[in-house]
């Protein structure tokens, strides 16, 4: 009953649900960035996407929120000359996930780990907000992470590969490239590819929420519904 309840929220037929569902996408993602922060401060090694995205600042002298929207927008681009399906999500994904990690930074909210017990609670605790904050963020059907969307427009074009093989390619390639640039790696960045898939497995099961029934919304088709708002 949960999964039905939770569809029927996400239908965006109106400007009003998509408003809503926005709203509720970006908060979502805010604390994204928070629990992303949290498996920072676990100093232990950063996740694949967060060792390129520090890589990448570091190289440039640039603030890693910063870093993480350049990245997003390049990868947004290659989701739309690959033709996959593009929502208004994606561009909130691509801007409020690095700047709430630059929020969190800047207040100093958590210290860094000084030791590994410490480190690994850190992390999985990150990965926990993690898992229910993309539940509420895929929950509002305006589109997946432009990441995610790579993922899958590679797995079409590559068929005979299993969508696990393109994963860990794309994660390995990041997670290479990044440490090149200076990212942290470390024991953090194999316990985030290894747990970080079956967390938000878990977090999505306790709350009875199906994905694979989620219609997501087109950018095209949102513009449309809000074009005809009275």
């Amino acid at each position: 009953m949960k999964t039905v309840c939770f569809q029927k929220m996400s239908e965006n037929r109106t400007a009003k649900d998509i408003l809503i569902n926005i709203f509720i996408a970006t908060v979502a993602l805010f604390f994204n960035g928070f629990g992303i922060y949290l498996t920072m401060q676990a100093n232990i090694g950063a996740a694949p996407w967060d060792v390129f995205n520090l890589g990448f600042s570091k190289t440039l002298g640039i603030l890693y929120g910063t870093a993480s929207i350049m990245v997003a927008l390049t990868i947004l681009v290659i989701d739309i000359l690959l033709r996959e399906p593009i929502g208004i999500a994606m561009f909130i994904d691509a801007i409020v996930v690095g700047k709430s990690v630059d929020f969190f930074n800047f207040t100093g909210l958590v210290p860094k780990a000084e030791n590994y017990g410490t480190g690994i609670l850190l992390l999985f605790l990150g990965l926990i907000v993690i898992g229910y904050t993309q539940l509420f963020y895929m929950k509002a059907s305006l589109g997946c992470g432009p990441r995610d969307t790579l993922l899958v427009g590679l797995k079409k074009r590559i068929k005979r590969v299993p969508i696990g093989v393109v994963s860990i390619g794309l994660l390995g390639t990041a997670t290479l490239i990044g440490w090149l640039l200076g990212g942290p790696v470390g024991i953090g960045t194999i316990l985030c590819a290894l747990f970080q898939g079956p967390i938000m497995q878990a977090a999505f099961m306790s709350l009875s929420f199906d994905a694979t029934k989620i219609s997501h919304q087109s950018l095209l088709k949102s513009f449309k519904v809000l074009a005809h708002c009275k």
